[in-house]
């Protein structure tokens, strides 16, 4: 069973999270290439985010519904990136989750990857009760994915991968601000519902404890 390096970040800037993530990847990258095998060493960052929206490299910024007067005025920043997918939310009360790993240690590829991190996904949200799946066409986890009507998201995923070394990863909103979707088309989907463990119980939830479950799932899939 694979034992991840877990490091729990608390509330970080997401600029400053970022170049982190590209710090740990260019590591794993350089210790690749000198011992010309895959690194078993890795890491995953667990973080909560300030206020901020992040457009992936083939997202649309039209997606993004406010001007940068607005922006100012929620607190939010927002950030054109080099991960996969659209645009999506970060905020406090989402649990963020960027795996550092070598692919080729654990012989998967990408599809694998995002389809182990959905696994773990549905897995801890099991655990209140909530039922996840997937929606063909959109990576993530839903809640009631095959219902055109009351499908919701509840976790966004999107990933880089250089020399099948990964970063960025998920978002599972816990108890956040579900508010600050208003202002997007979530992963470019202007006809889908946003959700959280929160909205869902119709409580707050402890994120230390979605945590903990995160970290023992990643672990037993790996």
């Amino acid at each position: 069973m694979a034992k991840f390096n877990f490091i729990d970040l608390g509330l970080k800037d997401y600029k400053e999270c970022w170049d982190f993530q590209e710090e740990l990847l260019a590591k794993v990258v350089e210790k690749k290439c000198l011992e010309r095998k895959p690194v078993s060493k890795n890491y995953f960052l667990l973080v909560e985010h300030p206020h901020v929206y992040t457009l992936g490299k083939s997202g649309d910024e039209k997606n993004l519904l406010a001007n940068a007067d607005f922006l100012r005025k929620i607190e939010a920043s927002y950030y054109k990136i080099n991960r996969g997918g659209d645009i999506t939310y970060h905020g406090p009360g989402q649990i963020v989750g960027y795996p550092v790993i070598d692919l080729e240690f654990y012989k998967i590829g990408v599809r694998k990857h995002i389809e182990n991190i959905e696994d773990a996904i549905i897995a801890a949200i099991t655990e209140y009760g909530l039922k996840g799946g997937r929606k063909k066409g959109a990576a993530g986890v839903w809640l009631d994915a095959d219902n055109k009507v009351h499908a919701r998201k509840i976790c966004s995923i999107g990933v880089r991968v250089s020399r099948c070394v990964t970063m960025h990863g998920f978002a599972l909103n816990v108890n956040t601000d579900m508010r600050y979707f208003n202002y997007i088309n979530p992963c470019g989907f202007a006809e889908y519902k946003i959700t959280s463990i929160q909205q869902e119980l119709g409580r707050e939830v402890s994120t230390s404890e979605v945590k903990n479950l995160l970290m023992a799932n990643f672990n037993q899939i790996y």
